[in-house]
C-alpha cells in the first residue's frame, strides 16, 4: 500500500468562509501515484470542517444561513465562560463534520458530477490546517 500526506494551511480573512479545495485534493491524489484507494481530508481544528457538496454560490449561502440558524453567532454559549467567543464555531463544526473520505478509482477522485470538496472555516482569521491522506495501491 502506498500513502501520501499533504497539509493545506489557511488563514482566512473572515470569521466564516467556505473554500473549494478540490483542486488541491486532486493534486495530492495525482502525486500519490495510486490507482485504487481512498483519500481522507480532515480539518485539524475543532472550529472548522470539511464537506462535499456543489460549487454553487446559492447553496453555499444556504448552507451558511442554515448553520447560523442552528448555531447562531453571539449567543451566550456556556463555552464562553472560558473566555472564548466561538461556541457557535464548535457547534457548526459538529454539524458539518471534520472530515470526508473520497474513493479513488483509476487514479482519480470518484466524485459525482457536481460534487466538490470544501474546507469550512467557522472561527477564522488565524492559521489553521487540513490534512490530506491518500492511501491505496
Amino acid at each position: 500500500m502506498k500513502t501520501l500526506t499533504r497539509y493545506l494551511w489557511f488563514n482566512t480573512g473572515k470569521r466564516r468562509e467556505y473554500i473549494n479545495i478540490t483542486g488541491e485534493v486532486e493534486k495530492a491524489v495525482r502525486e500519490s501515484g495510486i490507482s485504487e484507494g481512498m483519500v481522507l481530508v480532515s480539518a485539524m481544528h475543532i472550529t472548522a470542517g470539511v464537506y462535499v457538496n456543489d460549487d454553487e454560490p446559492g447553496i453555499i449561502q444556504d448552507i451558511d444561513e442554515m448553520l447560523d440558524e442552528l448555531a447562531p453567532y453571539g449567543k451566550p454559549y456556556r463555552h464562553h465562560r472560558t473566555g472564548e467567543d466561538n461556541g457557535d464555531a464548535h457547534l457548526k463544526s459538529m454539524l458539518v463534520h471534520h472530515q470526508v473520505i473520497v474513493p479513488v478509482t483509476n487514479g482519480k477522485m470518484d466524485l459525482g458530477p457536481w460534487q466538490q470538496v470544501y474546507y469550512a472555516e467557522f472561527d477564522g482569521q488565524r492559521r489553521k490546517r487540513v490534512i490530506i491522506k491518500v492511501m491505496g495501491e
